[in-house]
């Protein structure tokens, strides 16, 4: 705009000191005098700066709201808090007393990346590098779209050389969700014999894969990261095909499993050194850490890339045996992660592969070798899990470590302060991202007394908006669920709920595919069926709450507590959610979804699970057992290396 002041009355308005003065020093280098542009700021804001602006001979016109009463003062308010948050430059210049030349420093430049280039495949795979979570496909791009449309083609073009010719045994056959008639590829299962055999090679094997050196196996780790980001987009068009994920659901997916692989990469090597408990004279005390033996790896079908990478890589890493057994859904996709862990170089006894049933998984998490099980799934199957593993069986030696995610029944609460426009579109992408089967979806929304019936009817409207059909074509919001057995079991809680509440949206899917519309309920009574069991389908209840306490009060009531949110613009309820509203992962002024590695680690309380969070510090102390050594260094004479020769001792 500057560069055109000959056509162009420019305007520059902010209080962000850095926007402000890159305005400043492009229009004296272009030598436009101090009359051809002006600032703009708002009354009552950023005093100072203003006043050092006008003293440096700069015009600032100062505006402020007119018209009606209630939008023009929530806008002030707006403003007013987004200038005074914690992290506001202004904030920390004047109340916080930090240092200027710190504050506007330049920024860091992330590291270009360009996946076709092997130098810098290598150097991501240099652990050396800080972990940096992997970014996801801008699809506003038209060659990310072509790419991931090609990639399309090109994985259902392979559907036919992963149909096989059924030589006996047991198969399991992956269907296209939104095609059923479409068989993306066929496995065989394992037997209990087979699954015996795996468990024995990983016994035998084991103590081998405990010497390797951590740093050996983190390489490896961030190795299998760099396969996989190359292979993103062929990856994501699986999802898209085997488990009915939209375009940036599937993309999202990828980049999570290569989250965990480059992120565990490093914290073994931070976790694999001695540490010296204190120093005495004579005495060294190190603690340090080892693995605990064979891992039983359950994996749903909702996250098939993510949940089962993260879960294997810590197994492995750590130096334990992984035995991968995915769901029955998405079997494909687990023979793409156990390729890519062969290609980084995983010894083949380190990390097998067992697709089956629930009996296969039972038999795991029975078996007297198995040293720790990792399960993400249904509450029903997780309580089974640690009652079975938590029986001493003959032969087993040690107590068996699980670590267990079982899932949520989610609640958003939208005070009455909230700002609505963003509240609606967080509630729909929470609610009915990835057709509402995700573990910390939004499946409660509570609704303060004196916002209901306005937010209830947006929310209807926006609902309505949602496109379904196939995810393969990205103008689809809404794919199919899973199979068969999902779409009728979230029809029978939405035949359950019409008794209950008052269904007050539900939208026709399609007849092909296993397809659910969204369907939101009102009025729901808090100690409802469909209140409180996990649906795991696009199915919303909205609840009236009289004020914020009771809000908090229905948000807790309930024996899941994974992720849970709040949009609002009190700082006193703010706090107060902060410490009554007690789930694993809370968020406020956004969406409940959508956690990221490192940054938001992941994992609930009560029915929710147990286990440290995933993606977070502690996860891996999980899969390894601290031991201490402590030894006496005013040693009383010594055998000298000859003499041990020579007495063969």
């Amino acid at each position: 705009m500057l560069e055109n002041h000959d056509v162009i009355n420019a305007a520059f308005g902010s209080h962000n000191l850095r926007s402000l003065a890159h305005a400043l020093v492009v229009a004296k280098e272009l030598g436009i005098a101090p009359n051809g542009y002006e600032l703009q700021m708002l009354y009552g804001m950023a005093e100072p700066v203003r006043q050092a602006i006008i003293q440096n001979g700069q015009r600032v016109r100062v505006y402020l709201p007119v018209g009606e009463l209630l939008p023009g003062i929530s806008y002030l308010i707006r403003r007013l808090m987004e200038n005074t948050s914690n992290t506001s430059f202004l904030r920390q210049t004047y109340a916080d007393r930090k240092d200027i030349g710190a504050l506007i420093k330049a920024p860091a430049r992330p590291l270009k990346r360009d996946d076709d280039t092997p130098e810098l495949s290598a150097a991501r795979a240099d652990l050396a590098q800080p972990f940096r979570n992997e970014p996801p496909i801008d699809f506003s791009r038209r060659q990310n779209r072509q790419r991931l449309a090609k990639a399309l083609e090109e994985v259902r073009e392979q559907f036919k050389s992963r149909v096989r010719k059924r030589s006996g045994g047991s198969w399991l056959e992956s269907v296209n969700p939104a095609d059923p008639k479409e068989v993306v590829g066929q496995v065989r299962a394992a037997g209990i014999d087979q699954a015996e055999t795996a468990i024995e090679t990983a016994s035998r094997f084991f103590p081998k894969w405990r010497a390797t050196p951590a740093a050996e196996r983190a390489k490896l780790l961030a190795k299998a990261g760099a396969i996989m980001r190359k292979k993103r987009w062929e990856l994501a068009a699986w999802e898209v095909f085997e488990v009915g994920k939209g375009w940036r659901e599937a993309d999202g997916d990828v980049t999570e499993a290569i989250d965990y692989l480059e992120y565990y990469a490093r914290e073994m090597l931070r976790l694999s050194a001695p540490r010296q408990t204190q120093q005495l004279p004579g005495e060294t005390n190190i603690y340090f850490y080892q693995p605990r033996g064979v891992a039983a790896i359950i994996a749903p079908w909702n996250f098939p890339l993510a949940i089962l990478t993260g879960m294997t890589a810590a197994a492995l890493v750590t130096g334990n045996c992984a035995l991968m057994k995915p769901a029955e859904q998405s079997p494909i996709l687990a023979e793409h992660l156990l390729a890519i862990f062969r290609e980084a170089g995983f010894p083949h006894d380190a990390c097998q592969l067992l697709h089956g049933g629930g009996g296969i998984g039972a038999h795991l998490v029975r078996s007297a070798q198995v040293h720790l099980i990792a399960f993400t799934g249904s509450r029903e199957v997780g309580l089974e899990i640690l009652h079975e593993a938590h029986t001493h069986r003959p032969g087993q030696n040690h107590v068996k470590r699980v670590v267990c995610e079982m899932g949520g029944k989610n609640a958003l609460i939208i005070d009455a302060d909230a700002d609505l426009d963003e509240a609606v579109v967080h509630i729909i992408d929470s609610a009915f991202g990835y057709q509402g089967q995700k573990c910390s979806a939004a499946s409660r929304v509570i609704l303060l007394d004196e916002i209901y019936d306005r937010l209830l009817a947006r929310l209807i409207g926006a609902a309505r908006s949602l496109k379904i059909g196939a995810p393969e074509d990205p103008r689809n919001v809404l794919g199919p669920v899973i199979d068969g057995t999902a779409r009728d079991r979230i029809a029978e809680y939405i035949r359950l709920g019409k008794k209950s509440a008052e269904c007050v949206l539900e939208m026709a899917p399609p007849r092909d595919g296993f397809f659910v519309g969204p369907v939101i309920f009102g009025g729901v009574e808090p100690s409802s069926r469909i209140a409180q069991e996990e649906i795991f389908g696009p199915v919303l209840s909205v609840i009236r709450a009289r004020d914020f306490d009771h809000a908090l009060e229905i948000a807790n009531d309930s024996a899941f507590a994974l992720t849970g949110g709040i949009f609002s613009r009190s700082p006193a309820h703010i706090e107060k959610a902060r410490e009554e509203f007690r789930v694993g992962n809370l968020y406020i002024n956004r969406g409940v979804t959508g956690a990221i590695v490192e940054r938001q680690p992941f994992g609930g309380l009560k029915l929710s699970g147990i286990g440290s969070k995933a993606g977070g510090p502690d996860y891996l102390l999980q899969f390894l057992e601290p031991r201490t050594v402590s030894e006496n260094t005013l040693r009383h004479g010594f055998v000298p290396p000859e003499r041990l020769k020579i007495t063969g001792k």
